[in-house]
């Protein structure tokens, strides 16, 4: 299908989303202080509404999208160019599939060089994913919940080193506070591995089990049936829901069970390709999905993993599919999110 050999662009411009996910451990334990962005600044969101006119919020944390040059900084500052260009074009293929229903929040934050986080022992690359990149969406939030959400239920939403410091968003914020937690609709942890050892750390949290579950948290990691070198975003024993049923059951769906994938266009640099109205263009059939609890990734069998856009050399390795897992199942993670929301207001009437 050469349309979808366009669907490579995640894995050559971000290729610093090959995040290693941290350990587990409590939020905030060992980092060094550091001084939050100000979030008050429009400059310093990468996408802000004129005025929320939907019923439910996203609040969007985007992968890795800063990648250092020979001497620059390991954790870029918030308004480095590369890093913002990188993290619209990201937006663009992930976050855009909430927009049919619901306001999306989005801020820039500081980030750390996929290729220096790597390089480090667990322990290290911990502290640096507590440290500017958490404190920093820490601070987008409590902006997010206290100036622009008004109290409406809100979608939390990631992928990769986003993923990674949503866990601690998850663990710490929400423990601290009970109210905003019972608001979340769903947080949608792709690209990172979520643990039973993490849930029993925080009994306030849930791992989803239904398509319409709300409260919950949605995780997964796409990979071909082999690979060829370990998936370093994923961890032992990590939990998965199937991205086409919303179910941890092993049970395989089609690639015709899928709502479809989007087309993204080389031309442009990844972008989804539209519609002749204007509409991110739907691919069918393109990509199945079966849950591997042993593994705790979801397997895609419908690609060759052995061809570009899936394989790029020096990427990651050859079966990971991991920048896709957003592409891949696009309009059913847009169905998806859009069920929950109904049915959170279904159980919640007054946060109609």
């Amino acid at each position: 299908m050469n349309a979808m050999k366009t669907l490579f662009m995640c894995g050559i411009l971000l290729m610093g989303c090959a995040l290693l996910a941290p350990a587990v451990v409590t939020p905030g334990a060992a980092a060094a202080p550091v001084k939050p962005t100000d979030y008050s600044m429009r400059a310093h969101w990468l996408h802000l509404p004129d005025k929320a006119q939907k019923k439910v919020d996203v609040f969007y944390i985007y992968p890795t999208a800063y990648s250092r040059v020979p001497g620059g900084p390991t954790i870029c500052a918030v308004d480095d160019p590369g890093m913002m260009k990188s993290a619209q074009l990201a937006y663009s293929r992930q976050a855009t599939a909430f927009r049919t229903f619901a306001n999306i929040y989005a801020p820039y934050y500081r980030q750390v060089d996929a290729a220096y986080q790597l390089s480090l022992p667990p322990k290290q690359q911990e502290k640096i994913i507590e440290g500017a990149p958490a404190t920093d969406v820490f601070a987008a939030f409590r902006r997010f919940i206290n100036r622009y959400n008004h109290g409406r239920p809100y979608i939390l939403a990631a992928h990769s080193q986003g993923s990674a410091v949503l866990r601690y968003l998850l663990s710490d914020y929400m423990k601290d506070h009970p109210r905003i937690c019972k608001r979340m609709v769903a947080a949608y942890v792709v690209g990172q591995s979520v643990t039973p050892a993490y849930l029993a750390k925080n009994p306030h949290l849930r791992f989803t089990r239904r398509a319409n579950d709300t409260g919950t948290i949605i995780s997964w990691n796409t990979e071909a049936p082999t690979i060829a070198a370990r998936n370093p975003v994923t961890l032992p024993g990590g939990i998965a829901v199937n991205p086409i049923t919303w179910t941890r059951k092993t049970a395989p769906a089609s690639a015709g069970q899928s709502l479809g994938s989007i087309e993204l266009d080389l031309a442009t640099g990844g972008t989804p390709v539209l519609d002749e109205d204007g509409k991110i263009k739907r691919v069918m059939g393109l990509a199945d999905a079966r849950v591997d609890a042993k593994k705790g990734v979801v397997i895609c069998t419908t690609v060759n993993r052995e061809d570009p856009p899936y394989y790029i050399p020096g990427g990651f390795p050859m079966g990971v599919y991991h920048t896709f897992d957003y592409p891949f199942y696009f309009f059913d993670i847009r169905a998806n999110a859009h069920e929950r929301a109904l049915h959170f207001f279904a159980e919640h009437p007054a946060s109609r």
